[in-house]
């Protein structure tokens, strides 16, 4: 593990090493997946163009974002490389086609990342409303937790049903079997994370931390994260029998030890072998556990392998 290495030319060896090794078994094995050729005609619309009628939640794999908003955080080409894990704006990524999204608060509603901050959570919340009044059938989930080592803003449970009520999926377990159309004209599933407030109540407008799971890792090491994100994933149910989201996230993380502590080109040892994972996924027989896939940066084609293979989940083909 890097955390045991304190050289850091020996780290940097073992960093060239897994990407090598990630590198050689997309060679070999290849990086394809039923759906793989899929390009969705409209990011902005896909779950329009996949038909709202066949979409079943458990279905769908939701390209995501990791630290959605970030793209402003800090003070630019000073401390904004060492947090910023987004370049567009959550309105840009809901138009490329994100449908995930981690949001990051702390007292007094600024977005942040650990110590460093950015605008004000209610840029999030129009860029979402801006989308949703251009869009018809686009459903998100809206993850907003506080970070860790922060206080919980003040009653933000209701200010988000303020801001959000019109569009809140009511917190369901028969949510995750119903198609988007069942769901419409209601669009957003809304997780709230406090860190000491209590959790959203059953029934309630907003769905408390235990409908949204993951395994994170902190490494900087790109196939020690790809190998973690396969063992956890592996061990969950098959979508169609479980009542949470499940996420891998196709990230590694600058360490505090490490030489290189921006985040974008730690981020990119890992970034280009999304495909790779989903391929895996398959040979090793358990892509029915798939659900969310969040990445650092996204781009049209990390969107278009989400969307691909959810168009091939509703055929039938996957």
């Amino acid at each position: 593990m890097g955390g045991a290495i304190s050289n850091p030319v020996d780290r940097l060896k073992e960093i060239l090493a897994e990407k090598k090794a990630l590198s050689d078994m997309k060679r070999t094995s290849g990086d394809e997946f039923p759906g793989s050729n899929y390009t969705p005609n409209d990011r902005k619309n896909w779950m329009s163009g996949l038909d709202p009628e066949k979409v079943v939640v458990n279905q769908i794999v939701w390209p995501g974002t990791h630290d959605s908003a970030t793209n402003e955080i800090g003070i630019p080409l000073v401390t904004r490389p060492l947090a910023q894990c987004q370049s567009l704006s959550i309105y840009q990524q809901l138009v490329l086609g994100a449908r995930l999204f981690d949001i990051r608060v702390q007292k007094d509603r600024l977005v942040c990342h650990g110590i460093l901050t950015t605008y004000n959570v209610d840029v999030v919340i129009e860029d979402v409303k801006r989308f949703l009044s251009e869009t018809e059938s686009e459903v998100i989930i809206l993850e907003i937790r506080t970070e860790f080592g922060q206080d919980d803003p003040p009653n933000f449970d209701k200010y988000l049903e303020d801001q959000l009520g019109e569009f809140l999926i009511h917190q369901d377990d028969q949510v995750f079997d119903k198609t988007i159309a069942e769901l419409l004209p209601k669009r957003i599933i809304c997780v709230w994370k406090p860190r000491k407030s209590s959790q959203p109540k059953a029934g309630g407008l907003l769905w408390s931390s235990r409908y949204l799971k993951d395994n994170w890792i902190d490494t900087e090491l790109p196939l020690t994260k790809f190998k973690s994100n396969m063992k956890h994933l592996s061990g969950q149910k098959p979508v169609n029998s479980r009542k949470y989201f499940y996420r891998v996230e196709n990230t590694v993380t600058p360490q505090a030890d490490s030489p290189i502590m921006c985040v974008k080109p730690v981020t990119d040892r890992i970034r280009p072998y999304a495909r790779l994972f989903l391929s895996q996924c398959f040979s090793r027989a358990f892509q029915d556990q798939l659900q969310i896939f969040s990445t650092d940066f996204i781009e049209e084609d990390f969107v278009d392998a989400c969307v691909g293979l959810t168009n091939a989940r509703i055929a039938g083909k996957a």
